[in-house]
């Protein structure tokens, strides 16, 4: 196959992944067959165990000329552990933290404003998209290592998807170096760099990619969703909305912290009460005071309305992902970085693909089941009734503290 540029055309060829155990491998590949360019975009870079082989391949594509860039959160990842800094730095790594804490940190609520997705393209050929930070399965910054490993998903795409992915990346980087350019007052490259966007378009897809079924299942229609806080502020919210309103067999959601609006919950509810099968599959595992808290007393309504809600035990549940009526010609799947929360539904940058494709849904709903009936635990609406009242009060402050903290960011939800 001859070298050509990337036709916005091309079917996509999508491959589901599950963990780091399945996304660092196909990573480091595409990163070790990159020959122009790899942008990474991730929450948290941790360097521990498994996610270090991601660091290596970066610091070995840099070394050998390829241009090489990673944007990190200023909360996920607030700075760069030495001697990785001095070895990203005399491989060419570059190397962005985007929207730094500074003195005050979180106190200010603009800086709630996170970059939480998680997206990487190698040379406009193959990308990547999930709830996947580049952090070992088996290990949890703040609670340890993991007996079992964490619960996520991302995909792998070739195609038509890859130069969404690597529009949104481009855009994003460029972005940032026009703000660091002003704050030094380089203005003519600042406003060359806006007005361009930073986009030259250089890649192209080469031969050795692999065979068709390396690359994944080949897939019409799919589609990447981002959510940010100008042009894009409710676009994953309502992909939920109308998917859940369309199901007419069952709907399937993996949430790791799951407090949705009113008009998610009405769409569900309603759901249900029509006979669609809706199953939650929510965290079971205490992790974050607020966000464990704060989802339960909501659980009521859903559970009076019929819907299943399952909570994962076997780890901790990081998955953002849904399945809706997948052994149907309407099958409808997401796989992605946002919770169905007002922190990544209202504040943060998220990235999701939609893909609509029965034999994709039916491969990420057998994996859901399989979470749901060997690591979870199912709810009984009797048990949700009789939780101890200390348990109650914790409730109420941590959806006082959450709403209090969209009052403070000017959000309603």
């Amino acid at each position: 196959m001859s070298a050509r540029a990337t036709d916005p055309r091309d079917p996509h060829r999508i491959r589901l992944l599950e963990g780091g155990q399945e996304l660092f491998p196909a990573l480091v590949a595409a990163m070790d067959q990159a020959r122009s360019e790899v942008r990474l975009e991730t929450y948290i870079f941790d360097f521990t165990g498994e996610a270090a082989c991601v660091a290596e391949a970066l610091i070995r594509a840099a070394s050998r000329g390829v241009t090489t860039w990673v944007v990190v959160d200023g909360v996920g990842t607030p700075e760069l552990p030495q001697p990785w800094r001095g070895r990203f730095k005399a491989a060419g790594v570059q190397w962005r933290i985007y929207a730094p804490l500074g003195a005050l940190g979180l106190l200010i609520p603009s800086r709630w404003r996170r970059l939480h997705r998680k997206l990487c393209v190698t040379d406009g050929r193959l990308a990547f998209c999930g709830g996947i930070n580049i952090l070992d399965d088996h290990h949890d910054p703040h609670h340890g290592q993991l007996e079992q490993p964490r619960l996520d998903f991302a995909v792998r795409a070739a195609g038509a998807l890859v130069l969404q992915v690597q529009e949104a990346t481009a855009q994003l980087w460029w972005r940032m170096q026009s703000v660091q350019d002003m704050r030094e007052h380089h203005f003519p490259h600042a406003f060359s760099t806006l007005r361009s966007g930073g986009l030259t378009l250089p890649w192209r897809r080469e031969a050795g990619l692999g065979t068709d079924d390396a690359l994944g299942h080949p897939v019409q229609r799919a589609t990447l969703v981002l959510r940010d806080n100008l042009l894009h502020r409710g676009r994953i919210e309502r992909a939920y909305r109308r998917a859940i309103a369309g199901a007419t067999h069952e709907i399937i959601i993996a949430n790791a912290y799951f407090l949705p609006g009113r008009r998610l919950r009405k769409a569900l509810i309603h759901a249900a009460r029509r006979g669609v099968k809706v199953r939650l599959l929510l965290q079971g595992r205490y992790e974050y005071f607020m966000q464990y808290h704060a989802a339960r007393p909501i659980y009521g309504v859903l559970l009076a309305a019929g819907v299943e809600i399952h909570e994962y035990t076997a780890s901790f549940l990081h998955a953002k992902v849904a399945v809706i009526d997948a052994d149907t010609p309407q099958s409808w799947a997401t796989v992605g970085s946002s919770n169905l929360d007002p922190l990544s539904l209202l504040l943060a940058r998220e990235a999701n693909v939609v893909v609509r494709d029965s034999a994709f849904a039916q491969n990420l709903r057998a994996r859901l089941v399989r979470a749901m009936n060997q690591g979870s635990r199912l709810l009984a609406p009797d048990d949700y009734a009789q939780r101890p009242l200390v348990q109650r009060i914790k409730e109420r402050i941590a959806l006082g503290l959450m709403r209090l903290a969209l009052f403070l960011t000017g959000n309603r939800y």
